[in-house]
C-alpha cells in the first residue's frame, strides 16, 4: 500500500481476496462433483450403449441383451405432447404479461403463481395430476404423463417469454403502431421476431427440464415392459425404466439403466448447450 491509498484500503483488499478465494473454492467444488458424476456415468454407461439399446425392447428379468426402444419412444411421445400443450399456454401467458398487462395487478398475481410453480417439486405436480386425471380415468396413462410434463413446461416458458419480450425496445412497437399496424400484428411480426432466438431458447430449456423427470411419471404414466403408443394406457418411459432397472439386482437391467442415464444426460447437455449458444448469439446482436 502506498501513501496515496485511501483509509481502509488494505482491509477492503483483504476482504475482497478472502471472498474471491471462497468463490473460487465453491466453483471448484461444484466442478469437481460435476466431473465425478460425468465420469461415473461414462464409466458405467458407455459399455451398455449399443445399437440394440435403440432398436430392441426392454428385456424381462434375468434375460440377456435387449434395449430401451419402447422406453425411448414413450418418453419422446410424452415430451412432445407436453411441449405442444404447455408451450403455447406459457407463450400466451408470457405475452399477456409483457405486452398487454405489464402494469396490471393480475400480472403480479400470475408472476407470483408462476414463480411458485417454477420452484415446486415435480412430485407435487405428479400427485396433482394423479388426483385430477389418473383417479377419474381409473388408471395410469400416457395422457396423464404428458399433462404432468406440460404443467412443468408452462412456468419455464412463461418466465422466458416475458423476459425476452421485455428486452425488445419499446421504440420498435411505437414505430409499428405509428404506421397504423394493429397491436396483435405488432406483437406477432415485430416483438416475436425480435425475441425469436430467446423464445426458442426457452422452449429448449423446457424440453431439457422435463426430459429426465421421474417423479411425476411414476404417479401418472407409470411404465411397462412392452411396446405401446396407446396414450390411454400405461406407457413406457426412460426415467421410470431407469429407476426400476437400477433398483433390481439383475446385472443386465443395471447395464441398461446406466446406458439410459447416459443417454438422458447427454441429451439434456446437448439441449442446454444449444440454448446457451442461441442466447449468446442473441446477446451479441
Amino acid at each position: 500500500m502506498n501513501a496515496f491509498s485511501p483509509p481502509g484500503y488494505a482491509a477492503r483488499k483483504r476482504v475482497n481476496e478472502i471472498i474471491m478465494g471462497l468463490c473460487v473454492a465453491a466453483t471448484a467444488l461444484g466442478l469437481v462433483w460435476l466431473f465425478l458424476i460425468l465420469v461415473t456415468l461414462l464409466w458405467n454407461g458407455i459399455s451398455g450403449v449399443s445399437l440394440a439399446v435403440f432398436t430392441e425392447m426392454t428385456p424381462p428379468p434375468n434375460a440377456h441383451g435387449g434395449g430401451l426402444l419402447n422406453a425411448i419412444v414413450g418418453s419422446l411421445i410424452m415430451t412432445a405432447i407436453g411441449i405442444a400443450i404447455g408451450g403455447p399456454i406459457g407463450l400466451f401467458a408470457g405475452t399477456y404479461m409483457a405486452e398487454y398487462g405489464r402494469h396490471e395487478k393480475l400480472t403480479t398475481v400470475i408472476r407470483f403463481i408462476n414463480d411458485i410453480l417454477l420452484s415446486a417439486p415435480s412430485i407435487i405436480i405428479g400427485l396433482f395430476i394423479y388426483g385430477a386425471v389418473v383417479v377419474p380415468m381409473h388408471g395410469f396413462s400416457g395422457i396423464a404423463g404428458a399433462l404432468a410434463l406440460a404443467v412443468i413446461v408452462i412456468p419455464v416458458v412463461v418466465r422466458t417469454t416475458e423476459n425476452m419480450l421485455l428486452l425488445v425496445p419499446q421504440q420498435l412497437r411505437e414505430a409499428a403502431a405509428g404506421l397504423g399496424v394493429p397491436r396483435s400484428k405488432v406483437i406477432r411480426d415485430v416483438a416475436y421476431r425480435a425475441a425469436k432466438t430467446g423464445l426458442i431458447t426457452g422452449g429448449l430449456l423446457a424440453v431439457a427440464r422435463i426430459s429426465g423427470e421421474t417423479a411425476p411419471l411414476l404417479f401418472t404414466a407409470l411404465s411397462n415392459q412392452f411396446w405401446s403408443i396407446d396414450l390411454t394406457k400405461e406407457m413406457a418411459n426412460l426415467p421410470v425404466t431407469i429407476n426400476n432397472f437400477i433398483n433390481n439386482p439383475d446385472p443386465n437391467w443395471k447395464r441398461l439403466a446406466w446406458a439410459g442415464a447416459l443417454i438422458i444426460t447427454f441429451a439434456v447437455l446437448a439441449l442446454n448447450i444449444a440454448a446457451r449458444s442461441l442466447s449468446s448469439r442473441n446477446a451479441s446482436k
